[in-house]
């Protein structure tokens, strides 16, 4: 089975100067640069939000007093899409075996990436797509890639390790 098989096709994308959203950012060629996800965007109190920002401005400032606007660059309302992202960009090609993609996204922590034709996005495969392939799997193919220690063994295999000590 391929990536191109299980992706999702109707994927959103923005560019760098685009407001926030959750989605893959390209650049003005359409190919992908980054991906602005959830964990980018959550959302936090304002105390909880001025002790991290304290915690790390104080680390980096090392006693010195910080330039204001700086600081009030820091607290802008408006973030743009290349402000938060993470770069570079994970993706894979539409050919790639959903093995190779439960791998990536493992290793890399993440829980979707694009799948990209001739460089553009084409779709876009998470964590849930993956499941639901295995989940609709004829029960031979399933067990045949398993018994060599397969995709399905690797992903739980990677999400009990990356969750055991939580």
């Amino acid at each position: 089975m391929k990536a191109r098989d299980v992706m999702t096709t109707a994927v959103s994308s923005v560019s760098p100067d685009t407001p926030i959203s959750a989605v893959p950012v390209v650049d003005e060629t359409g190919i992908p640069i980054g991906m602005v996800s959830e964990g980018d965007l959550i959302g936090r109190d304002d105390a909880a939000r001025e002790a991290r920002l304290d915690w790390w401005l104080t680390l980096l400032a090392e006693g010195e007093p910080l330039n204001p606007d700086f600081v009030a660059s820091l607290r802008a309302p408006e973030r743009r899409a290349c402000d938060v992202m993470t770069a570079p960009v994970v993706t894979v090609g539409e050919e790639t075996e959903l093995r190779e993609v439960a791998q990536l996204l493992t290793a890399y922590r993440i829980k979707r990436v694009p799948v990209t034709r001739e460089g553009r996005i084409a779709g876009i495969v998470s964590r849930a797509d993956l499941v639901r392939a295995f989940a609709e799997a004829p029960a031979e193919a399933t067990a045949s890639a398993t018994a060599t220690h397969g995709l399905l063994a690797d992903v739980v295999v990677g999400i009990e390790q990356r969750y055991r000590h939580r």
